[in-house]
């Protein structure tokens, strides 16, 4: 399944807001966020167990996300990233594909800019489109969302759990206030683990 659509001049889609309503619909998933303004979004929509927030691992979400779901194949695995952290990861997005996961979905939060870095202009502001990115390296089920209301398809193909999915979410460029997830990696390792039911390292 691919739907595809222009990316919209301005599109102005709340980030918070569709990460809180994704999440919402998806209470037992386990989810990684990515670098910066993504962990912040997960962190506002409800702290739990089952996040993993990365802070500084840039390009690194979609790589644990595949892991995750590769050890726990009956669990729905969500990761949240941004345009920046992904392009960064580029490659992942083929070997995740490869792997064939169908429990594995990677939502790309696209404001076409490095938001933790100063606001330059990343690569999709200049062309790379990150849904046909994955799509051409097998990524069965891609989307473009520009708009709240295509959050359903999202959700459907999460729940239809028929192959890898890469949703690229255009996002306005405004940065709500931070809200900020627990900085201390070994203790977010060990409460996902518990989590899991294993014991901590």
């Amino acid at each position: 399944m691919t739907t595809s659509t222009s990316k919209p001049a301005n599109p102005g889609l709340d980030r918070r807001k569709f990460v809180a309503e994704l999440l919402k619909q998806f209470p037992d998933a386990l989810v990684v966020s990515g670098l910066g303004s993504p962990s912040y979004d997960v962190f506002a929509a409800g702290d739990r167990p089952g996040n993993f927030y990365l802070w500084g691992a840039m390009g690194g979400s979609t790589s644990l996300a595949l892991g995750i779901a590769i050890a726990q194949p009956e669990k729905t695995v969500i990761a949240i990233t941004g345009d920046g952290e992904q392009l960064m990861g580029i490659g992942s997005l083929a070997t995740a594909a490869a792997q064939q996961q169908k429990n594995l979905n990677i939502v790309i939060l696209d404001n076409g800019h490095f938001g933790e870095t100063g606001m330059q202009q990343s690569h999709t502001s200049l062309g790379t489109n990150l849904a046909q990115v994955a799509k051409a390296v097998g990524v069965p089920t891609t989307l473009e969302i520009s708009d709240i209301e295509e959050l359903g398809k999202l959700a459907q193909a999460i729940k239809k759990a028929d192959g890898m999915t890469v949703a690229q979410v255009y996002i306005s460029t405004d940065e709500p206030q931070r809200a900020l997830p627990p900085r201390d990696g070994t203790f977010v390792k060990n409460r996902f683990r518990e989590h899991l039911g294993f014991a901590p390292l």
